[in-house]
């Protein structure tokens, strides 16, 4: 195994090709952090499985406060004629430097939904707040907050279109080597599950932030993340090379 010495982080050589299924501007971010960790000699596909269609609904006026549970969220508030300056609550910090770069005071619960509900009810926050989120979610954050006594209303500003995996994805995932694919959440994990081929089929190594939809791959491995985070998902990446290398 290859290293070199850039920062005290370690780069390998010769390991297997990576698939990545978040839409384009994510993975093309992790593309990044990945070749950071490991080294610029990486083979990286992406391929997206799902791209956001941005929606133009009308907002409530009067909110003390907003909240996001995804980037994209942000970036289709940001397309919004909405107010700046105002108080977000974030799930996560790539989310709230997205916030940030909005003009939003962005406040980071370094988490996951139920780390986001626990950050804002404990900062004593009475409502009116506004969830800006998908069409698909998880969480039910606004319903929760709202039964908490913390009214908040929650409006759809994207959905998430279907995509099919590209043709290169799909020679990666023919092959007889194994390919580390990086699960993000459970809907991505079925949908990877949903366009994998019959067979021939390569078997895939995944890391990712639960186990929850990972069942549809049972033939496979797997590394959960210590956090929902991206370099909680760069260390699982970490464990599975040393998998790969061990086995």
């Amino acid at each position: 195994m290859e290293r070199r010495n850039t920062a005290g982080m370690a780069a390998q050589s010769h390991l297997p090709p990576f698939l990545l299924t978040r839409p384009a501007a994510q993975s093309a971010r992790f593309a990044q952090a990945l070749q950071g960790r490991f080294g610029d000699n990486l083979r990286i596909e992406i391929s997206p499985l799902i791209t956001p269609r941005f929606l133009d609904p009308e907002l409530p006026s009067g909110n003390r406060a907003l909240i996001f549970t995804s980037q994209t969220g942000v970036e289709a508030y940001a397309r919004l004629p909405g107010r700046k300056g105002l108080k977000a609550y974030c799930v996560g910090q790539r989310t709230a430097d997205r916030a940030l770069e909005a003009g939003l005071r962005a406040i980071s619960a370094d988490g996951d939904a139920d780390a986001l509900v626990a950050l804002i009810l404990s900062g004593g926050e009475t409502g009116s707040l506004l969830h800006l989120r998908g069409q698909d979610s998880r969480g039910d954050v606004a319903e929760r907050l709202t039964a908490a006594g913390c009214p908040t209303e929650a409006v759809i500003v994207y959905a998430q279109e279907l995509q099919p995996l590209s043709d290169a994805a799909l020679v990666l995932l023919k092959g007889l080597g194994p390919v580390i694919a990086p699960v993000f959440s459970p809907r991505t994990a079925s949908l990877l599950a949903a366009a994998r081929p019959e067979l021939p089929r390569a078997p895939l190594w995944l890391a990712a932030f639960s186990a929850a939809g990972i069942s549809l791959l049972t033939d496979d491995r797997l590394v959960i993340a210590a956090r929902p985070d991206a370099d909680s998902m760069l260390d699982a990446v970490a464990e599975l090379t040393k998998i790969v290398s061990d086995a």
